[in-house]
């Protein structure tokens, strides 16, 4: 294996890290049953939700996984033409 590989790797794994600990930090959007029934309150927060650390962690979380995406294809395509 090359250093770039080694790098990559590292790469990845760390952002993978990071990923999942942002989408743990999310909080659920399952009301359950009585969501559907009460229709769901609108509030303060679902009317600001843009500026809502919610709305941040969900842009980081979108933003990561479009990085994550990426680096894996360019993973597969560097190892496609050089590796071995």
């Amino acid at each position: 294996m090359e250093v770039w590989e080694y790098i990559l790797g590292a790469a990845m794994i760390v952002l993978s890290i990071i990923m999942i600990v942002i989408i743990l930090m999310q909080d659920s959007r399952a009301e359950g049953l009585s969501g559907a029934i009460a229709g769901g309150a609108e509030t303060f927060f679902g009317k600001n939700r843009g500026r809502s650390v919610e709305a941040r962690l969900g842009k980081i979380t979108k933003v990561l996984c479009g990085i994550f995406v990426a680096l894996s294809l360019i993973m597969t395509l560097l190892i496609g033409f050089f590796g071995s």
